[in-house]
């Protein structure tokens, strides 16, 4: 299975980005805007675990969410991969005393997969939210002046969620995603 681990904002936050994007969406017809249902923060890319295998992923993803209090965050500002220059994706960002406790989990989340067996990519953490994929390379300068503006609503973060991506088919080629764990975080195992 592909998998992910991630934190995924509180509806009320998804809302309010979403209105934010709505009007520039038309703005450029090159942009494959993501469906916000889709919106989160991504923790670890698992490309490769084993359904005999998940249920102590789960496990262990749960030991490691326990290991942090729920925390608040927002959503702000935004930025482009690889670079402005030549952007192929472009997102939005956190604060980064929210990014530093997200590297935390980020990092907790790898160890828990790698213990598991499940394969973990082992590209550089960067707390980011994808709201858009560019077909080809593009200089996306404005589209920064633009995501740089933004300041959402703050949240706090009570669970991660364990998440399978089924790749998309067709022209648009868009995933489906199926949530396979919700997993409390800190005190917010405690109420559950």
């Amino acid at each position: 299975m592909r998998m992910f681990v991630a934190v995924r904002p509180a509806q009320e936050v998804l809302d309010d980005l979403d209105q934010f994007l709505e009007p520039r969406r038309a703005a450029d017809h090159d942009l494959r805007w993501t469906d916000p249902d889709q919106w989160h923060l991504t923790l670890a890319f698992l490309p490769q675990v084993h359904e005999d295998r998940l249920d102590e992923l789960v496990e262990r993803l749960g030991d490691a969410a326990r290991k942090q209090p729920p925390f608040r965050l927002r959503v702000r500002g935004g930025g482009a991969f690889p670079h402005a220059a030549g952007a192929k994706v472009l997102w939005m960002g956190v604060p980064d005393d929210a990014g530093a406790v997200l590297g935390r989990l980020a990092t907790r989340s790898r160890h828990a997969a790698v213990a598991s067996g499940s394969v973990v990519d082992g590209s550089r953490f960067h707390p980011h939210l994808t709201v858009a994929r560019v077909p080809r390379g593009t200089e996306a300068t404005r589209w920064l002046r633009i995501l740089e503006s933004y300041d959402g609503p703050t949240w706090t973060a009570l669970q991660l969620k364990l998440v399978e991506s089924h790749l998309g088919e067709g022209r648009h080629r868009r995933a489906r995603h199926e949530v396979r764990a919700t997993l409390p975080l800190g005190r917010a195992a405690e109420c559950s």
